[in-house]
């Protein structure tokens, strides 16, 4: 069942006609993500959380414009997870906006238990230490064992829990109250830990979120 939807893209197709079956399978096929439909197909547990909701206002010849910039994470709780902004006039569509997008941003984060103070063997921290920046801020993952729990402020939490990520040492510096900027570190470093292990070709097509 298609439920309407008509890829636009070779990567769509082959999703639509059951070539590719796991949203590992995608992206590591090389193929750009261009259409969140692949993400709801492969992920339907799909989980989205807001994380910041801003007033932008700009002085046009028209006058004052307001507008709302929503930063959003999603994830599956199991290795998977998007990080977004989205603009709109309305709080419901830069949401929405940033949902979409967030979808096509979507990475398979490397798990494992990579502390030597473990040994369980079960995929529950980064499989290695990993940095991410963002404007001032910069962020570090550091494998941890079972049972330490999420190290780490709400913002880097909120992004780690929908990733999977159930045990984390994190380090932090620069302005870190700036939400977008320390949610964007958080993914980053993750990106980090996706890279290391996936295709060139796929890894080259994927942009750093600035």
């Amino acid at each position: 069942m298609s439920n309407g939807w008509e890829p636009k893209t070779r990567l769509g197709r082959q999703v639509l006609d059951g070539d590719i079956t796991t949203m590992r399978e995608a992206l590591d096929s090389g193929l750009p993500l261009r259409e969140a439909e692949v993400v709801d197909r492969l992920l339907p547990d799909l989980e989205d959380n807001v994380l910041d909701i801003n007033m932008v206002q700009r002085m046009t010849d028209s006058g004052r414009r307001v507008k709302f910039r929503c930063s959003v994470v999603v994830g599956n709780r199991d290795g998977f997870v998007g990080y977004a902004e989205g603009r709109d006039d309305q709080v419901g569509g830069a949401i929405q906006k940033a949902i979409g997008i967030a979808k096509l941003n979507i990475i398979d984060v490397s798990r494992g238990c990579g502390s030597w103070e473990c040994g369980c063997g079960r995929p529950h921290t980064v499989a290695l230490r990993t940095t991410g920046k963002a404007g001032s801020v910069e962020v570090e993952l550091q494998p941890a064992p079972r049972g330490l729990g999420l190290a780490g402020g709400e913002t880097v939490r909120s992004v780690l829990e929908l990733a999977g990520i159930e045990d984390i040492w994190t380090r932090s510096s620069g302005q870190t109250r700036t939400t977008v900027n320390f949610a964007k570190a958080t993914f980053n470093a993750l990106r980090n830990t996706a890279e290391a292990r996936v295709p060139q070709r796929a890894a080259e097509k994927r942009e750093v979120i600035e």
